[in-house]
């Protein structure tokens, strides 16, 4: 048995083979990847990588599963399969960002494969496969949770490890994120929400869900995810650092597929992009190296439901200052951490009720369901050397104290 100490989880402990596992190259090359990317230049304690994440994943992960094992026995044939289950789920969750690439989204935008398809293609890697045998597991079975695929036969594990809304992923992520940042709006209460999870039958199928008593912790978890995209994973400053970053992988990287077998790809990681980046000439590489903004901020769009005066202000900058010299940043990207679902139609998190009913979050919480749907997250940015900053706020702030005047 190993322990491995987390500011977050405090003591994690490991099986041998997974001791071997975290010391394989493909996970301690998670080591250098940050979990939060560039937002460490808006919030420079955010210097924590996807290993330390990987962990914490696995921590949340086992108490959801123990959870879910203590109050729902009936879900499961045996002990057998309950052993079976615990190891696949904590093999899944400690490899699940195996398939990041270097600042992993930015990288996505420029390369064009997603890390999904990556992780596919390094699970398939002959050591991995051995790792995963040392680990008495089905790298099929793995696959599937990591992927949240429909054809998994654990579809409860698949939600703790990929699920849309209640996964040992956000869990984590929000918990520790919050603690390097220093954004206290990120914390939730972990022990009650955690404590809460159930299994229930809806429409013949098992999924997870809460237990009613739950209710009040699912809504500062929610609470949580909002203040955080607002606060920290839509920082207007990270967010433009992102979009010079992606500039400078494009120059690193002219052809994007150089990097489409694996073996090439696993060899690049942050560290190794700020290396190469040491002593290029070009614009945005400097403005990397010595934080310096090549854009401005002209206005903010955060949860809005209406895109009219948002559209109004994009139109006059870009007559204005010229197409070319204003970006709109739509953080599509991204939107898989805002609350629940946003398509306003999908479950978000079911409940159970004091009768026996299963209803939806939205129906059991006034909270919720104001903060699920649709929302419109924009930005609105300036090339800083085309354009006045200042100008631009001018123009944007007069458009949204009088929406129906032209600006």
């Amino acid at each position: 048995m190993k322990r491995i100490y987390d500011p977050v989880h405090h003591f994690i402990e490991l099986s041998q083979a997974e001791a071997r596992l975290l010391d394989s190259a493909v996970m301690q090359r998670l080591r250098r990847l940050r979990q939060l990317g560039l937002a460490y230049l808006a919030f420079p304690s955010a210097e924590h990588s996807r290993f330390s994440h990987a962990l914490g994943a696995l921590a949340m992960g086992m108490r959801a599963f123990d959870a879910l094992v203590r109050y729902g026995r009936e879900f499961f044939v045996n002990e057998a399969e309950v052993e079976y289950q615990r190891r696949l789920l904590r093999a899944a969750l400690l490899l699940h960002d195996i398939g990041h690439g270097p600042f992993s989204h930015a990288c996505e935008a420029v390369l064009g494969v997603r890390h999904e398809d990556r992780t596919r293609a390094i699970l398939a890697l002959p050591e991995m496969q051995a790792q995963l045998a040392n680990l008495e597991v089905s790298p099929q079975h793995t696959l599937d949770l990591i992927l949240g695929s429909p054809q998994s036969p654990y579809p409860v594990l698949a939600e703790i490890v990929s699920g849309p809304n209640l996964d040992a992923d956000r869990m984590d992520y929000l918990l520790r994120d919050a603690y390097f940042t220093g954004v206290s709006g990120g914390r939730y209460d972990a022990d009650q929400l955690v404590g809460s999870l159930r299994i229930f039958e809806v429409d013949g199928s098992a999924v997870m869900g809460i237990d009613r008593r739950g209710v009040v912790a699912l809504e500062s978890f929610v609470l949580a995810r909002y203040m955080m995209f607002a606060s920290v994973y839509f920082h207007h400053t990270t967010r433009m650092f992102e979009r010079t970053l992606q500039r400078v992988l494009r120059e690193l990287w002219p052809n994007p597929h150089a990097l489409d077998p694996i073996d090439e790809f696993l060899r690049w990681d942050d560290f190794r992009v700020l290396n190469e980046l040491r002593d290029s000439p070009s614009e945005a590489a400097r403005a990397l190296r010595e934080r310096i903004r090549l854009y401005g901020v002209a206005a903010e769009f955060n949860a809005e439901h209406d895109l009219s005066i948002y559209e109004r202000c994009e139109r006059a900058l870009r007559e204005r200052y010229g197409t070319d010299a204003v970006w709109s940043d739509e953080q599509s990207q991204l939107i898989h951490r805002m609350p629940l679902q946003i398509d306003g139609n999908s479950p978000t998190v079911w409940v159970g009720t004091a009768s026996g009913a299963i209803v939806d979050a939205r129906e059991a919480s006034d909270l919720i369901a104001k903060l699920s749907g649709k929302a419109y997250w924009r930005k609105l940015f300036v090339e800083r050397t085309r354009a006045d900053e200042r100008e631009a706020r001018r123009i944007c702030r007069d458009i949204a104290r009088s929406p129906s005047l032209s600006p």
